[in-house]
């Protein structure tokens, strides 16, 4: 055995936010020091279908813009979930084994469920248990279809949760934290964006990959 796992980089696969993109959210990512990107092995893909409507991230980013999945204003009913699902265990069994999972917005909804409806078999039955997951701009799904699986009970896995002082999904992000057993957060001023890490989020980002590693 020896200690030739003690620094292997966490594999992980990266869900970018509603009507953007994988190379979106890598340039997003790619705000991060050297420092801690060097430490992830980061898998950026594009969600299964083709945006259907406006981008918020139209005239910053170029397209061809993707999300994951369609609902509707209450966000109670989905369209497409199944597929969604059922095309992200794809990309783990492609790009795989994938550790863990990092989200952003739409797709942080997606990461912090999918440790939950796996472990109750409903999504992810033909990968590797989900051992931890990244949240940025988060917050949980409202069916209660969903819910009952994806939350309860809670969800085990270490988790890291981005709580934008002005993000518009602050809320939600703080009740999402109520499902995690022992969350670590990081506050940062900014809304819904992926922070720049200063030196103490900096850290914390350290510490969390470090724990995660004597996990995988």
């Amino acid at each position: 055995m020896g200690s030739e796992g003690v620094n292997k980089k966490p594999r992980i696969l990266c869900l970018h936010g509603f009507r953007t993109s994988g190379e979106i959210l890598k340039t997003q990512i790619n705000k991060w020091p050297k420092s801690v990107l060097d430490n992830l092995d980061l898998v950026f893909v594009d969600a299964p279908f083709p945006c259907q409507g406006k981008s918020d991230v139209e005239g910053f980013f170029d397209p061809p813009y993707y999300e994951w999945f369609q609902f509707n204003k209450e966000f109670t009913e989905y369209t497409n979930f199944d597929e969604c699902l059922q095309y992200i265990e794809d990309c783990m069994i492609k790009h795989g084994p994938i550790d863990g999972l990092l989200g952003f917005s739409q797709g942080a909804i997606l990461s912090a469920a999918l440790p939950g409806l796996q472990e109750k078999g409903v999504a992810l039955t033909k990968v590797p248990k989900v051992k931890f997951f990244i949240i940025v701009g988060g917050a949980k799904f409202r069916s209660p279809s969903v819910v009952e699986k994806a939350y309860s009970p809670s969800i085990q896995c270490p988790s890291l949760h981005f709580l934008g002082e002005t993000d518009f999904l602050k809320q939600y992000g703080i009740e999402l934290l109520e499902s995690c057993v022992d969350p670590v957060i990081i506050h940062h001023p900014k809304g819904h964006t992926i922070p720049r890490l200063d030196d103490k989020s900096q850290e914390t980002v350290m510490a969390f990959i470090e724990r995660i590693q004597k996990d995988i």
